[in-house]
């Protein structure tokens, strides 16, 4: 007996060190739970919330002052009719195309120069994303200036370079102001790409490329053969925040052309806020703007499965 008394010691022992480590386990749990609540409640809050919302004032004709009734689904049986949405979605998407490649090409060259510790890189990259640390709105109001007939720096530096006599006004017209509104968007968020390359660049081992210029690999040879492989990643995310970007492209359009001249340069997301707060139709408005999310999810969809990694 008093041989048992220790094997039930040791027993007791045991069960209370598994009790704690279920207890610690527990805690844990509790513990991550309690952080994630409020990154949760806010998406509730701010997303699920006015999802839910936004859906059922697709089904209304809400004035957004004044009554308003039900229509069902009136609003969405309206829009393969809807021209004037049509346009905007066919100059999003040109829109879309001629930024979208540059972006990714400035950002990548940007990456190559700052990517080396050479004296000054560090000095280059904060000047190559400042402009997108400014934001596109402060830039498009800065453009507002710049852009003036016969005193803005654009006009000037093409006068004094012999392009044009100085007096082009930029945004009185569609192809021009779209030519100026794209250098500017490629200029400023050309440097969320670069971060996003260089972190994928500097991921390559270094080893790789010396033994790949011993062999003798040109510098060409090794971007292509071993950096851009390696950067498939960064490529693709770089790609997909681009193209949501240029889908929701909106404050650089209402601040230098509103649309204009006529409707020349009405992206989607512009169409959708004068159908809601010009026009008033709230109801219609906020069908569109479902249809574009859903869009926006599709086209991202597709990008992530086109540009996944390949076993």
């Amino acid at each position: 007996m008093s041989a048992a008394t220790p094997r039930t010691g040791a027993g007791s022992t045991a069960g209370t060190r598994g009790s704690s480590r279920y207890g610690t386990i527990t805690h844990r749990s509790s513990t991550g739970l309690l952080l994630v609540l409020p990154a949760l409640a806010f998406i509730v809050v701010f997303v699920m919330v006015p999802f839910v919302f936004a859906i059922g004032i697709s089904f209304t004709n809400w004035p957004l002052v004044g009554a308003f009734r039900f229509v069902g689904l009136e609003n969405f049986a309206a829009i393969p009719g809807d021209t004037a949405f049509w346009k905007a979605v066919g100059y999003t998407l040109l829109y879309t195309a001629v930024v979208t490649g540059p972006i990714l090409v400035v950002g990548y060259l940007m990456a190559v120069v700052v990517r080396a510790n050479r004296r000054g890189s560090t000095v280059l990259r904060t000047l190559f994303f400042l402009p997108y640390v400014i934001g596109l709105s402060t830039l498009s109001f800065l453009l507002v200036l710049e852009a003036q007939p016969g005193s803005g720096a654009v006009n000037l530096l093409l006068q004094g370079l012999g392009i044009t006599d100085g007096q082009t006004a930029w945004f009185t017209s569609g192809p021009l102001a779209t030519a100026l509104i794209s250098l500017l968007v490629v200029w400023g968020v050309s440097g969320l790409t670069m971060v996003l390359l260089l972190a994928g660049m500097q991921a390559v081992p270094r080893e790789v490329h010396e033994s790949a210029e011993v062999d003798g690999a040109t510098w060409w040879q090794r971007e292509r053969s071993i950096t851009l492989p390696m950067l498939r990643r960064p490529i693709a995310m770089s790609l997909i925040l681009s193209v949501i970007g240029s889908f929701l492209a909106f404050s650089q359009f209402f601040i230098l052309t509103q649309g204009g001249p006529g409707t020349d340069t009405t992206p989607v997301v512009l169409a959708i806020y004068n159908r809601a707060f010009v026009q008033l139709q709230v109801g219609s408005a906020t069908a569109l703007s479902l249809v574009l999310v859903l869009v926006v999810a599709l086209v991202t969809a597709a990008q992530f499965w086109l540009l996944r990694e390949k076993d």
